[in-house]
């Protein structure tokens, strides 16, 4: 039997007043999963998904608060209710330039994210994961894959183009080549006048979160990573005066900017590189972890790294989750699993999500197309019957 939601925060928060004793135990559990421990090249995917049973700054070129409109939102969990004029928002999952997609990238950085560009160019907001180091120098990290966009900025030129507005850089791939490819993301990044966030020279600058006002709502983007591999994590966590990334296993440290942002937001968003590996259920570390965001005031809770598609919904407290967005530009190709692809767009109006729609797509040439007819209906039943294992619902409580 799959926890409920409210057993999940009361095992969390009872062990201690803290929320790093809180969350102990999600904390040790994410420490076991290993990142890209699993080919997702050019083939196709063999594993059987087991959905089991369940209800149904700082540094140059970062995100950093800018001047929004006067007032300030509830802090806290407080009732998600439509306030103001509605927004959309998209997002997609992960996107690095290797193989297939980074012949795209050389070709033309204008097309290089393909036709599913015209779907997040729509949304008044577009968020994607930018899964590679921007940079030609460094030295590879001692693991199995590593990823990177040659400088200058063509990687950031290529998501403008698509329409991202945004991208999250705190990855198993963010600092493939070290601090020197992460200077040069932030330089690249910098160049082109492009925010990235879960990334930079300290911690503070990581978790510092992309502000924006759409038609006078106030959003704010925090991205952050639940998947490092065990080896790196040290060297690869952003600290006080150390650049790297905004880890999702420091949990103090982001729920307190969570919390630090609810205050002079309307609609918060958190953005995760989070999941296992070809598993298309939650797994333990993220059922832990969104509770404590969205009692510390997230409205919005999604991201991607599984190379499959995991399921979302509305929260019994009004929040919207997302397990897994998937891959996006991704060099996966053959027809499986790891090639399921697609936009999540959502509608919010303040705190509260009051419509999402998964426009789906698959991958075929380094870039995902969208799908139309029995195709696209098949993909789209397929997405709503990941929901189930979620514990998550399909309307808004």
């Amino acid at each position: 039997m799959i926890p409920t939601r409210a057993a999940l925060v009361r095992a969390a928060l009872v062990r201690a007043a803290p929320v790093r004793a809180a969350v102990a135990g999600a904390v040790g559990l994410v420490i076991m999963l290993t990142a890209c421990s699993l080919p997702y090249g050019d083939t196709d995917d063999p594993v059987t998904p087991t959905p089991t049973p369940g209800t149904s700054a700082g540094a140059a070129g970062q995100a950093t608060s800018t001047p929004t409109a006067e007032g300030t939102a509830p802090v806290g969990n407080g009732p998600r209710r439509p306030t103001g004029t509605p927004v959309t928002i998209a997002f997609g999952g992960d996107i690095h330039f290797a193989g297939s997609s980074g012949q795209r990238l050389a070709a033309d950085p204008a097309t290089a994210v393909g036709p599913m560009s015209a779907t997040l160019s729509a949304a008044d907001l577009a968020i994607a994961n930018l899964e590679t180091a921007v940079t030609d120098r460094g030295t590879a990290a001692p693991k199995e894959f590593t990823f990177r966009a040659p400088a200058p900025a063509t990687a950031f030129d290529a998501v403008r183009a698509a329409g991202i507005d945004v991208v999250n850089m705190a990855n198993n791939h963010g600092m493939d080549y070290g601090e020197v490819g992460l200077r040069d993301s932030l330089a690249a990044a910098a160049a082109a006048h492009y925010p990235v966030i879960g990334i930079g020279l300290d911690d503070t600058s990581a978790f510092t979160p992309y502000r924006t006002t759409i038609k006078g709502q106030r959003i704010a983007v925090i991205g952050a990573t639940q998947v490092l591999d065990d080896q790196l994590a040290a060297a690869w966590t952003a600290g006080p005066g150390k650049p790297g990334l905004a880890s999702a296993k420091q949990v103090d440290k982001l729920v307190a900017a969570v919390r630090a942002a609810r205050a002079s937001t309307d609609t918060l968003i958190v953005f995760l590189h989070w999941g296992v590996e070809q598993q298309q259920c939650p797994g333990d570390a993220q059922r832990a972890l969104e509770p404590l965001l969205s009692a510390a005031g997230a409205d919005i809770v999604v991201g991607s790294h599984a190379h499959v598609l995991l399921g979302g919904g509305w929260a019994s407290d009004g929040a919207y989750v997302d397990y897994g967005l998937g891959n996006f530009v991704f060099y996966a190709s053959g027809g499986g699993r790891n090639t399921e692809s697609g936009v999540l767009r959502l509608t919010a109006a303040g705190r509260a999500v009051t419509d999402a729609t998964w426009v789906p797509a698959r991958i075929s040439g380094g870039a995902p197309r969208p799908l139309t007819g029995t195709a696209a209906t098949q993909a789209l039943a397929s997405w709503n019957a990941l929901r189930p294992c979620t514990g998550l619902s399909a309307s808004p409580p």
